[in-house]
């Protein structure tokens, strides 16, 4: 179940497109992918420019592919999700994969790290799934990081304050390096995972290896304790200083907008462990493979947070122009008046980014913007109807909040329909028609 695996797949279907004119790995690469951006194709470039690797990029670029990749319909995928948070299973331990064909003293300059952006601060790896364990060996996590390409041997990784933010710190604390390992190349089930919202203590290597059937193998690093995909494309072993830190940034993250520079770690680079002809893994930032990898799994588990508290909940949707992030709009089927405030209470709840949220009744299309706009404009009384929270933790991505803090003021409205007025008031105007006019208008529509 590697990464190979599931573009052979999708060659079959027909989903890949590859690019065998030469292309530069700085601006070049990004703007192809942006330009097949929004449920595209996985791209495949055959020829880059001063290297002989290949690059794959957009593979988890749209929500069908990732229910390819898990062997599901569409309707599924929440659930999915959720069943393997709660049932993590461990992965086995092998020997030897595909992994150590190649082993190798590290030379980061080699590998074809894109420039994305026309002012980032240099090439930085955005796919990277890193693995680390707690001093004592009790606690493990898997998290996806961007890493700023520095020189030959160093890395700086951007630590959010979560999970292992915990475990560097606690390293640090004890005046000691973090081992990681940096893998580049896996299959998306691997991507989803890492990407989860679970609790600290939870490794989502396992959640993965659910999402896979029992099929997910890792091997052990040989410099650093960590583990990697036993068929990864690309691994690199290093260790996080608790000593040394550098600028980094200003990079494009998920908004689409240049976080701000900052203070990170910085990462020393100790081994490389490849497949002979490696495949790397490119992620556009703010594009739509990145929103999907960092929203999903909280689309789910807002679903599973507003289901606790409504009768029901039909879909959620963490918006484009919420950078798939910052936004969510929630369709739910409502009992009494409040349920519309205690699902956004919910929602913020379950997702700590959250800047805002509408929910909206199951008759409204959260994927239409237009729909929600209808809901708002048709259902909604500011006066009584809009819930603000000032001064809360909300997102550093976020240009507007304390890029430093995370501080920002929240908004949420209830669009949904007042059970104090009849129904019939917000029901969508029809025009009834006969199958010969529908028929006849199918025609003229050419369809």
């Amino acid at each position: 179940m590697s990464l190979r695996t599931f573009l052979l797949k999708m060659e079959e279907k027909g989903d890949v497109l590859h690019i065998n004119e030469k292309v530069s790995r700085s601006f070049e690469i990004s703007y192809i992918i942006k330009a097949f951006d929004a449920e595209g194709p996985i791209l495949m470039f055959e020829n880059v420019e001063a290297t002989k690797t290949k690059i794959v990029a957009n593979v988890c670029g749209a929500r069908r592919r990732i229910c390819e990749a898990l062997s599901i319909k569409p309707e599924g995928l929440y659930q999915r999700l959720l069943e393997a948070w709660r049932n993590p299973q461990k992965p086995k331990i092998v020997e030897d994969g595909a992994i150590k064909e190649v082993i190798e003293k590290p030379d980061l300059l080699r590998i074809p790290i894109l420039t994305h952006f026309e002012r980032d601060a240099g090439p930085y790896i955005t796919s990277a799934v890193v693995h680390a364990k707690s001093l004592d060996g009790t606690t493990e996590n898997v998290s996806i990081h961007r890493l700023q390409l520095l020189d030959r041997r160093h890395l700086a990784i951007r630590l959010v304050p979560r999970h292992l933010y915990k475990l560097w710190q606690m390293a640090k604390e004890a005046e000691v390096d973090l081992d990681v390992a940096i893998s580049i190349g896996v299959h998306p089930a691997v991507m989803l995972a890492a990407s989860s919202p679970v609790p600290l203590g939870v490794n989502e290597f396992e959640v993965a290896n659910t999402l896979l059937g029992g099929k997910l193998q890792l091997v052990k690093c040989r410099y650093v304790d960590a583990y990697a995909p036993a068929d990864a494309e690309l691994v690199l072993e290093g260790r996080i200083s608790a000593s040394k830190e550098v600028s980094e940034g200003p990079l494009v993250d998920i908004t689409g907008t240049y976080d701000i520079e900052r203070k990170q770690p910085v990462v020393e680079i100790v081994n490389a462990m490849h497949r002979r002809d490696y495949i790397y893994q490119a992620l556009l930032p703010s594009g739509t493979e990145h929103r999907l990898l960092m929203g999903l799994p909280y689309e789910a588990a807002i679903y599973e947070a507003v289901s606790k508290v409504v009768p029901k909940v039909k879909a959620v949707n963490l918006s484009v122009g919420g950078g798939g992030w910052l936004h969510a709009i929630i369709s739910i089927e409502k009992q009494l008046d409040g349920d519309g405030k205690n699902a956004l209470l919910a929602a913020f709840a379950a997702h700590p980014s959250l800047k805002h949220a509408v929910v909206v009744d199951s008759d409204i299309d959260v994927f239409k913007i237009a729909d929600v706009e209808w809901a708002i404009a048709t259902r909604f009384q500011a006066a009584e109807d809009l819930l603000i929270i000032e001064n809360v933790r909300g997102s550093t991505l976020d240009s507007s909040a304390n890029q430093e803090t995370g501080l920002t003021s929240k908004m949420g409205l209830d669009a949904t329909k007042p059970l104090t007025k009849p129904k019939e008031k917000f029901e969508r105007a029809r025009i009834p028609a006969s199958k010969r006019v529908e028929e006849l208008t199918r025609k003229m529509l050419g369809h």
